[in-house]
């Protein structure tokens, strides 16, 4: 992961990183050491940005941070890792594990099928997919803190297509609004974010 850290400050975001057994991250209750890796990550994103490292209080179990940033909380595979950063919204997304193809079908719209049903064996199928799946969430996260309540509601309400480096995604309601996904590999998995572009 951190060496995507210059690719990430190139377009002005801030990368945290925090294991879940990290000591500074501290739950709230049992079973919430992700959710306290995520917001130590989030602290650690926002002090590279700049902001002084505070709590990240969560409305529900969205984190809520300052004024001024954006920024977008992910974790698998027992890492931790959130951007920041002063733009409109953002999304990430880290899959450290593989997607069953058979999950393709609550991913994948019809007209996205096509890279995935094309892939030369099962395992550059899944990895396709997993790449799509990784991509919308950042998408949906991006989405739904720009659009609010006309965020798209499920992965297969957003549209994608490859694109070099990524995919480009919208919502399907509202093909207007269009969000470039940013897909690096990261270990055994992808790194996914997304940066909602300033009007």
């Amino acid at each position: 992961m951190l060496l995507l850290r210059p690719a990430l400050r190139a377009q002005g975001l801030s990368l945290g990183l925090a294991r879940v057994d990290d000591p500074r991250a501290r739950p709230a209750g049992p079973g919430e050491w992700a959710s306290a890796a995520g917001r130590c990550a989030a602290r650690r994103a926002l002090a590279e940005a700049g902001h002084p490292a505070a709590e990240i209080p969560r409305s529900g179990r969205r984190p809520l941070f300052p004024g001024g940033f954006a920024g977008s909380i992910s974790h698998s595979g027992g890492l931790a890792v959130a951007l920041a950063a002063r733009v409109p919204a953002l999304g990430c997304d880290l899959e450290l594990r593989g997607l069953p193809l058979e999950s393709a079908h609550i991913v994948l719209g019809p007209d996205e099928r096509g890279p995935v049903d094309d892939a030369p064996d099962r395992a550059a199928a899944e990895y396709r997919l997993l790449c799509a799946f990784s991509a919308k969430e950042a998408a949906y996260k991006a989405f739904g803190a720009l659009l609010g309540e006309q965020a798209p509601a499920t992965l297969l309400a957003l549209a994608t297509r490859p694109v070099p480096g990524g995919f480009r995604a919208r919502p399907r309601s509202l093909p207007d609004h269009v969000i470039d996904v940013r897909v690096r590999p990261a270990g055994p998995g992808v790194f996914s974010w997304a940066v909602a572009p300033v009007v």
